[in-house]
This record gives C-alpha cells, sequence and structure tokens, in this order.
C-alpha cells in the first residue's frame, strides 16, 4: 500500500516520525453505464435546471443550501479563510478507555508505520497503550480536511482510525425499541443456549462475499459466449400466525445439535481413515 500521508505522532513533549496508510482495501466490482444499442459508454453533461442547458466548468459555483431553494454562494476565498492550517503532527490529545466509545464513531482505519530514527518511540508508545487498555485520541489534517481520529494497538501496530464528530451520529432518542419486561426467564436462559451453541473463535476467512462470487461466475461465463438464466425470486408469504418463542428456540436448539453431531461424526470417519492409511503405510514397510 502507498504512503498516504507523512508527519510524526506526539504525545506530551515525545514525538515519532511515521506514515500512513490504509488497512482496509476497497473490492467492489465497478460497472459502467452503457447505450444499450452498442454498448457505448454514458457520459453525463452539467444542465442547468432553470435552462435545461449543458454548463461548461467555468461557470460553475459552489452554493449552500440554508432554505430549499435558497442558495448561500461561496468563493475560493471563503474556502481559503475557513481552511485549517495544514499540519504534519498527530497530537494526541487525551487518552481513554476504548470501551468508553461508542462504535458509531470509528470509520477507517489507517496502518501506522515509523520512519527511520522512530522505531523506539513507536514501540514504546505501543506498549504503553497496550499496557494501559487506553486509545488516544487526537485531530490530523489529510488532504486539507481535519479529522478526529483514535490510535489503537493491533498486535505489534499502532493503527490510526478516522473517527466522526459527535455532530454526525444520529440522536436514537426519538426512535421506539421493545422493552425486555415482557420476556419470560425460559426465553432468555434457551436464548443463551442457542447463542452458547453457535459460539465460535472468529475465523473472517470463513466469511465471503457471496453475492460478489455469483456476479464473477456470471460476468466470467458471459465473456465465455454462455447464456445465462435468471432464476425466478421465491415467494415469500405473509406471515400472519403468532410466533412461540420457545418453540422456535427448541428447533434452533435441536437443529444446531443435529449439525454438530454431523461435524463430530465427519471428523471421527476422516480420522478412522486416516488411522488405517497409516496402518496400512506400516506394513508395507516392514
Amino acid at each position: 500500500m502507498a504512503t498516504i500521508w507523512k508527519g510524526a505522532v506526539t504525545f506530551g513533549l515525545v514525538n515519532i516520525p511515521v506514515e500512513l496508510r490504509s488497512a482496509v482495501r476497497t473490492d467492489r466490482l465497478s460497472f459502467r453505464m452503457l447505450h444499450a444499442a452498442d454498448h457505448s459508454p454514458i457520459k453525463y453533461e452539467r444542465i442547468c435546471e432553470a435552462e435545461q442547458e449543458p454548463v461548461p466548468w467555468g461557470e460553475i459555483v459552489k452554493g449552500y443550501e440554508h432554505e430549499k431553494g435558497k442558495f448561500v454562494v461561496m468563493t475560493d476565498e471563503d474556502f481559503q479563510a475557513a481552511a485549517i492550517e495544514s499540519s504534519r503532527t498527530i497530537d494526541i490529545l487525551d487518552f481513554v478507555k476504548e470501551a468508553e466509545i461508542d462504535p458509531r464513531y470509528f470509520d477507517t482505519p489507517y496502518y501506522l508505520l515509523p520512519t527511520r530514527g522512530g522505531e523506539k518511540a513507536y514501540a514504546l508508545l505501543r506498549e504503553a497503550v497496550r499496557e494501559s487498555g487506553t486509545v488516544g485520541i487526537g485531530k490530523v489534517v489529510i488532504r486539507q480536511k481535519q479529522h478526529l481520529a483514535a490510535i489503537k494497538v493491533v498486535g505489534d501496530a499502532l493503527l490510526l482510525e478516522i473517527m466522526r464528530f459527535s455532530h454526525e451520529l444520529v440522536d436514537a432518542t426519538g426512535m421506539s425499541f421493545p422493552s425486555a419486561e415482557g420476556l419470560r426467564p425460559q426465553e432468555l436462559q434457551m436464548a443463551q443456549q442457542l447463542i452458547a451453541s453457535l459460539a465460535q473463535p472468529f475465523e473472517p476467512e470463513k466469511y465471503t462475499d457471496d453475492h460478489r462470487a455469483n456476479l464473477m461466475k456470471i460476468i466470467r461465463a458471459k465473456m465465455k459466449g454462455r447464456k445465462i438464466e435468471a432464476k425466478a425470486p421465491p415467494e415469500e408469504a405473509p406471515e400472519t400466525e403468532v410466533i412461540d418463542l420457545m418453540d422456535r428456540l427448541r428447533e434452533s436448539l435441536e437443529q444446531g445439535r443435529k449439525g454438530r453431531d454431523a461435524v463430530r461424526t465427519k471428523q471421527k470417519s476422516a480420522a478412522s481413515r486416516e488411522k488405517k492409511s497409516g496402518s496400512r503405510k506400516k506394513q508395507r514397510s516392514a
């Protein structure tokens, strides 16, 4: 991954030279709009709503809509006056417990890598953050835009995660969520048993993007000239019956047990075949 920013992390009087690299990659399939008749790419024009005519870039300005149809026009000088002074430092303002931070604040992660001369201070900050169980909170200017940022530890790396500001979160006070008052202890206990039966160590590799895989399969087939027949979507009958949670939980637990028994049987069969294979190899070598 290419370096997107170079500067330093500071906490107190300690200065750590670092560079920033993306910690994730976008892997979405990209599609172009084409003319159905000749498959030529479609271009988009900037059309004036009043005149219904294309407008060249030189005649376009930016405006803030403060009321429906009413705009405050902003000039380059206005944006320059509002610009944050460019800085090559990430100043850690506070260290807070990660459990205290609403997960909605976190957005995009980047690796922080030490540059020459910063290795020892980098390792010192990493281990201090790890041992304290905290996250460093600061601000950083990237590509002329200021961001709130968190510095946390992932393995041997310091990770900088771009955060949202508080005004970007949606307040849920106007929304309605169900109360837990009507839940029976038996239902809660059985739900906990179901969760325990499905509990597994997190293995991200086993969760795949099935829709992307299906699209790529169709794309490759069409590249070879094959005709694709679409499956009819299944009809969904509206569920009007009252759901008995206890019955559903019992059925779910029973399905889980059958699934685990099938896996154990498969594992035992594989182990038995491997044992017999090893025994035959020993007999041949004897």
